[in-house]
């Protein structure tokens, strides 16, 4: 965070005054200009110039928006739980200005075709957005193709989800791993064993075992502590970008970073459910709960927490996942949807988790907004508060209580395990490239189609494969 350099001195759009703002793991009371879409000045109080509004903020922090790095928007197939305007309404009102979208749509996103369409959906997008591509078993011939014309990062589902697209063989994603190195795009893992959830089940449901937990004995840590390392080892030997989604488990932590320790290039995320849910919530919340991978135990949690304040976890996301409530309330756990909306109440919990001192202010932009940026080539564009960066910023009211409801969640999966949390602290205006998405705690109007694909500023260069002269296109080749 840059003091006291500027675009233009004298005339700005516009000026917040008397705010902290929090950037680069300091915080500062300064007032911040902008001009267009950038932010144009940074300095003492009073000391900008004049501006078309000079807006107050005394009392409240602004950060960087959050990048979310892990949604899921329904479009195209599923647009009655989701689509890119009601799911970028949530991101706005939650504080999030960048999402990184997945490709388990219907169909999926697995060629330059599919994303072209979904390139076409996402204009009515109200924050800006990365776009996933498939690696799948059948689409590996799709790969180059779908780098060219625009996707942002590709997801691998080494474990069943919704959509249940089959997991690719270790062969297959090898292969995927080193034609996406060549781009150095990072590729985001659902990191559990698929052979071992579907033995383990089939072998639950012939029991008649489908209570809430039964969903967690047919995933044990084993099935992600296993698809880490596997991945890291793939990763290590083509030098691949990776990236560990939703982790669960105490268990998974030591193979993520002991590939840190090795210099694998790995990043990870857990989300809110895994930091404030366990066990014990199971038998009230029922199929509710039910996400993949599952909420474990306390111990799990606790552990997952010391990760996310060490820095063995990266980034806090979200997997935003809305399913209808008929979907969710479910006797058998087997036939309840997975998943439940979360891009909106993120930032509540965690700024709820900064009033309970668990982490401080700088370290949840460090992990929300900063290392996401970093992770996906974002930076310094994004998730950074200096001259000539994106204006994506929110403003958050430290001290602002509420109570999450689900029937005021802008998402149109209106179930959520956090129905009644009361929360302190809250987003109460966002920004995305110098727009108002968000003001006072509403959306704003004529925001639709305001959001813009990462693509033209995405900064990913090439990784460099350990072992290049072994992969099985250049092989093919001589």
């Amino acid at each position: 965070m840059v003091v006291g350099q500027h675009f233009n001195m004298k005339h700005h759009d516009l000026i917040f005054s008397g705010a902290h703002i929090v950037s680069g793991g300091k915080t500062k009371l300064i007032d911040m200009a902008i001009q267009g879409e950038k932010i144009s000045a940074l300095g003492a109080p009073g000391t900008l110039g004049s501006a078309e509004k000079i807006f107050d903020v005394t009392g409240k922090y602004i950060i960087p928006g959050a990048i979310d790095v892990h949604v899921h928007f329904r479009e195209p197939g599923y647009s009655y739980k989701e689509d890119w305007y009601t799911g970028t309404q949530a991101a706005a009102m939650g504080g999030v200005t960048t999402i990184f979208e997945m490709p388990n749509t219907n169909p999926p996103t697995r060629s330059a075709v599919e994303l072209s369409e979904k390139k076409a959906l996402a204009e009515k997008a109200c924050v800006d957005f990365g776009i996933y591509g498939l690696l799948a078993e059948d689409n590996l011939n799709e790969i180059d193709s779908l780098i060219s014309d625009g996707a942002n990062a590709f997801k691998c589902f080494m474990g069943n989800t919704f959509g249940n697209l089959p997991s690719p063989s270790t062969g297959a994603m090898l292969e995927g791993f080193e034609k996406i190195a060549k781009a150095g795009l990072r590729i985001s893992l659902h990191a559990e064993t698929a052979s071992i959830m579907a033995h383990r089940q089939k072998k639950l449901e012939e029991a008649g075992k489908n209570e809430p937990l039964n969903h967690l004995d047919a995933r044990p840590e084993i099935v992600a502590i296993e698809a880490v390392s596997r991945a890291a080892v793939l990763a290590e030997w083509t030098g691949a970008r990776i990236h560990v989604l939703h982790i669960s488990s105490a268990g998974e932590l030591r193979p993520l970073n002991e590939a840190k320790i090795r210099g694998v290039d790995i990043t990870g995320e857990t989300c809110p459910c895994y930091l404030y849910l366990d066990t014990s919530n199971y038998e009230n919340l029922r199929s509710v709960i039910r996400v993949n991978p599952p909420v474990r135990t306390k111990s799990d949690s606790d552990e997952i927490w010391k990760a996310l304040r060490n820095g063995v976890i990266d980034m806090i996301a979200t997997d935003h996942a809305p399913h209808t409530a008929a979907e969710k309330m479910k006797e058998s756990i087997w036939e309840a949807d997975c998943g439940f909306p979360g891009v909106e109440t993120q930032m509540p919990l965690m700024l709820t988790a900064v009033n309970q001192g668990k982490i401080t202010l700088e370290h949840y932009v460090k992990i929300s907004s900063e290392n996401p940026a970093r992770a996906f080539g974002l930076w310094p564009h994004k998730g950074n508060i200096s001259i000539g960066a994106h204006a994506d910023i929110t403003v958050i009211d430290i001290h602002r209580k509420e109570t999450i409801k689900a029937a005021n969640l802008h998402s149109r999966g209106k179930i959520t395990p956090f129905e009644n949390f009361k929360t302190t602290g809250a987003p109460v205006h966002t920004l995305v490239r110098g727009r108002f998405v968000q003001k006072d705690r509403n959306i704003c109007s004529d925001i639709k189609g305001h959001g813009k694909q990462v693509s033209d500023i995405q900064k990913m260069p090439p990784a460099k494969p350990n072992n290049a002269e072994h992969a099985i296109d250049k092989i093919l080749e001589k």
